[in-house]
């Protein structure tokens, strides 16, 4: 790994009993998304980007080891790091995870207010790992999982784009997925937002047209919609990503509607897009 944005713990490889096993790990990497699985490269179509992901090594406290190992039942951590061969685009990715994990409950497009160290977030892992012990009942079979992992989306024309995935199980009917885009120009050598992408003073007409495009998701789900509207009304979300054919605007659990429909995911085509985002950030 990296070892200016990932971190290496430096600890002895964990005890087989306390790695993941394969079928709950499996169904963690399916209710989270699109996770990818394990250290494998993914060559990139765009130009010379190359990416792949990169495991946190870490090895649980003992005392949680002891309590945990007989049951059967220890936390289950899966961090990934972001590598590819743009060490900048490694260094925003990377701090974003580390936030994540240290933060622990992911707010949409929350700032990085406080840069994390390694010591913070093995800190944070440590607490995360310790609490099962604290909060579940007696005898519960259950345990905590906390993944992270990034995913390289593809580009579109000099944009590169990712997402990063995360799941939090801390027991209760599910755990709680969460998903954010990243974009990145390699001209600028920036992070893209969506405030980036709008021309001066045209907020108001992509909201209008997110909300369009909100009214049509609805119709997929429910055949009135004023009456869902007025239990999961619109809000406008500036998790963004670019695709080939337009923007798609990515909500998570419970914004716009009940837990059981996902993610919801609004698309608005480039051609109603024209006059409204600045013209690079259309294909050509």
């Amino acid at each position: 790994m990296n070892a200016a944005n990932q971190i290496d713990i430096n600890q002895p490889i964990m005890n087989p009993h306390l790695s993941m096993t394969a079928s709950r790990s499996r169904l963690l990497r399916l209710l989270a998304g699109s996770l990818l699985l394990g250290s494998i490269a993914m060559p990139a179509n765009a130009g010379s980007l190359i990416s792949s992901t990169d495991y946190l090594e870490y090895e649980l406290p003992k005392k949680v080891q002891a309590q945990c190992v007989e049951r059967d039942n220890c936390p289950e951590i899966d961090i990934k790091y972001l590598k590819t061969n743009h060490d900048w685009i490694n260094d925003i990715a990377n701090a974003r995870i580390n936030n994540l994990v240290v933060n622990s409950k992911p707010t949409e497009s929350a700032p990085i207010k406080t840069k994390v160290n390694q010591t913070m977030v093995k800190a944070a892992i440590d607490d995360f790992a310790s609490s099962q012990f604290v909060d579940m009942p007696e005898g519960s079979s259950w345990a905590y999982s906390l993944m992270v992992t990034p995913e390289y989306l593809g580009h579109v024309s000099d944009f590169e784009l990712f997402e990063i995935n995360t799941y939090v199980f801390t027991g209760g009917a599910h755990g709680m997925p969460y998903s954010e885009y990243l974009i990145f120009d390699l001209n600028t050598k920036k992070q893209i937002t969506l405030e980036d992408m709008l021309q001066s003073g045209k907020e108001s007409r992509f909201k209008a047209l997110a909300y369009d495009a909100y009214k049509t998701w609805v119709k997929t789900v429910d055949d009135d919609v004023s009456s869902y509207e007025k239990n999961w009304p619109f809000t406008l979300s500036d998790n963004v990503t670019l695709t080939d054919k337009g923007i798609d605007i990515r909500y998570q659990h419970y914004a716009i509607g009940p837990y059981a429909y996902g993610m919801p995911v609004l698309s608005i085509p480039y051609s109603e897009l024209d006059g409204v985002i600045k013209p690079h950030f259309i294909p050509k």
